[in-house]
Parts: C-alpha cells; sequence; structure tokens
C-alpha cells in the first residue's frame, strides 16, 4: 500500500470522527448550561479553548457570542474543526480510493456532506434545531462506521481507517472530560454537589455512557468514578483506554509498527497510574493535558513511520516533518 493512501485513509476516518465528535461537545454544552443552576458560571467560549480553536475564532469574528461561535464550529470551513469542514475533508480523503470501499460507503457519506451543507448554516436558528441537526449528524456517522465494520476485510486497509478513528475518538472524550474544569460552581455547598453531578451526568450522556456506567460502575453519579470510567474503563468504546487498546491491535497487523506500538503502550501506561480519587478540577485539567500530550505523540510516530516516506511504499526515512495544523 502506498504511504499517500494510508494517510488518506487514516485522515478519512479522523475526519469522520471529528464530525461526530464535534457535534457532541457541542451538544453536551448545550444541555449542560441549561442544567447549571443560579451561580454557576460557564461560557460558550470555553468550548474555543477545548477544541484549540481560540485564536482562530478570534481572527474571524472577534468578541465571543454563542451564535458566532456555533457558526464557526459548525458551519465555518475557515475552521479546520469545524462539522462542515470536518466533512468536507473525510470526503475529499474518500474521493481518492473508492475502489478500497464498499460503494454505499461513499453513497451515504456524500449524501451525509449534502445534508451537512444545506443545513448547516441554519442549525444555529435556535438550540433545538442546532441540538436536533446534530444529533442527525452523529446518527448518519454511526451508520457509516456499521457499514464498515460489517463489510470490510480486516485488512490493512481496514486497520488505518481503525487507527484514525482511535486516535481522534481518545482525542475528543479528555477534551469532552475537560470541558467540566471550567465551570465555576456556585458558592452554596449544596448546590455546589447538585451542579456537580449535573455536570458529570451531562458528560456520559455527551459520550452516550450513561447507561453503561450505571450498569458497570454506580447509580449515583459521582465525579472521580466518572472520570475513571471515561479514561481507564478497557471495555466501553468511548473510554481512552479502550482506544488506546484498539489502535494497539491496529498495529499488530501492520508492519514496522514497533515505535508507533511502543508510543500506544506509554500512553497506557501513563494512565494506568493516574489517581483519580479526589480530584480537583485544575488538578484534572492537568491530567488530561498531559493525556493529550501522549495522544500527539503516538500521532507523530504513527505519521513518521508509515506517512512521511516516498509513494513506494512504507520504505524510506521519516522527514520529521509534522502535519499541518490544520490536519494536528
Amino acid at each position: 500500500m502506498l504511504s499517500r493512501v494510508a494517510e488518506n485513509l487514516y485522515w478519512m476516518a479522523r475526519y469522520l470522527e471529528r464530525t461526530e465528535d464535534m457535534a457532541r461537545l457541542i451538544n453536551a454544552t448545550t444541555l449542560l448550561l441549561l442544567d447549571l443552576p443560579q451561580g454557576a458560571e460557564f461560557g460558550w467560549d470555553i468550548l474555543l479553548q477545548v477544541t484549540g480553536d481560540a485564536k482562530l475564532y478570534t481572527e474571524h469574528y472577534g468578541t465571543p457570542e454563542e451564535g458566532r461561535i456555533m457558526r464557526f464550529l459548525i458551519a465555518d470551513e475557515r475552521n479546520p474543526n469545524s462539522v462542515m469542514a470536518a466533512i468536507h475533508q473525510a470526503r475529499e480523503n474518500c474521493r481518492t480510493f473508492r475502489d478500497l470501499l464498499p460503494a454505499e460507503f461513499w453513497e451515504r457519506l456524500n449524501t451525509l456532506f449534502l445534508f451537512v451543507r444545506e443545513h448547516a448554516d441554519t442549525s444555529s436558528d435556535s438550540r433545538h434545531a442546532r441540538y436536533a441537526f446534530l444529533s442527525e449528524v452523529i446518527s448518519r456517522r454511526h451508520a457509516l462506521v456499521g457499514l464498515l465494520i460489517s463489510s470490510m476485510s480486516q485488512d490493512n486497509v481496514y486497520q488505518f481507517i481503525k487507527l484514525g478513528r482511535n486516535m481522534e475518538r481518545a482525542d475528543m472524550t479528555t477534551r469532552i472530560v475537560d470541558v467540566t474544569s471550567a465551570v465555576i460552581l456556585p458558592q452554596d455547598q449544596g448546590l455546589q454537589k447538585t451542579t456537580t453531578s449535573s455536570l458529570w451526568l451531562g458528560v456520559l450522556r455527551a459520550l452516550s455512557a450513561f447507561e453503561m456506567y450505571r450498569r458497570h460502575v454506580s447509580v449515583q453519579v459521582r465525579s472521580n468514578q466518572v472520570v475513571d470510567y471515561l479514561l481507564k474503563d478497557n471495555k466501553f468504546p468511548r473510554s481512552m483506554k479502550y482506544s488506546l487498546g484498539e489502535m494497539e491491535v491496529a498495529l499488530a497487523y501492520l508492519p514496522n509498527a514497533g515505535i508507533p506500538a511502543e508510543a500506544v503502550r506509554r500512553a497506557r501506561r501513563r494512565l494506568d497510574v493516574l489517581k483519580l480519587a479526589n480530584l480537583r478540577p485544575d488538578l484534572l485539567h492537568e491530567y488530561l493535558d498531559q493525556a493529550q500530550k501522549d495522544l500527539a505523540m503516538v500521532h507523530r510516530t504513527i505519521h513518521d513511520t508509515y506517512f512521511a516516506r516516498d509513494d513506494t511504499g512504507f520504505g524510506g526515512v521519516p522527514s520529521g516533518l509534522l502535519l499541518n495544523a490544520a490536519q494536528a
């Protein structure tokens, strides 16, 4: 397989996952704001910090305001992390190797792209309309993933898709969890407890994790248990540890995987030793920041091993160049 084909597969999967995860992040924040009691403070601009887009937003829009932020995160293709930009890039990457994927996949991906393009500009008219639109994006993206899982051979093509999907998923899980550290709790002790429970309930629902958390952990929503579950559970598909495990499995099928596999194992070991009892918001933010750095290192090793090559295949010397920031 040519390195450019492997890279396109990887990035198609990342952009598809980013489409869904950005939709999840926005919907989770919407629900969070609805549940916050009087005295708690949280601004939409926190989303820009979580996604790393604050500087770019300021250049184009200036003062943070809900409607502008929603347009920037959903419809503005100048933002490489927006829903519109992500699905567009997924489609463009897919165009170059349509013969490697089920024909129905391209048809459904193109239909999703057209749906987002048609509705993205009007999705910010109201919170209800926005929530419904993003929920539909999530549902349609699920259908795409199900199609790949049920109809593709588990060969190298599929493994690069699996790598990209789980890399992006692990990163966004840490970012959604990190949103809670930006909430300023009310002074009243009783309201603090209620607010904290509402926050973590919203995070669980954003990741479709509420029912599994109740089944495997507790019927009570406690912050340290939720964080432990979403970061360290090895059975829940959206936990960081599970995603790292899936990446390690994918790498086991690929040649020359020693360096990337070791980077994945290093990230898992660091995750295993985290102490999450009595976790303060500032300390949680530090943990999640380190987790994102570990994921960035895994990505760099994958890039240098498989993509920074000539077009003769996986051979050659890594260029050492990082990917464009628009893809990072």
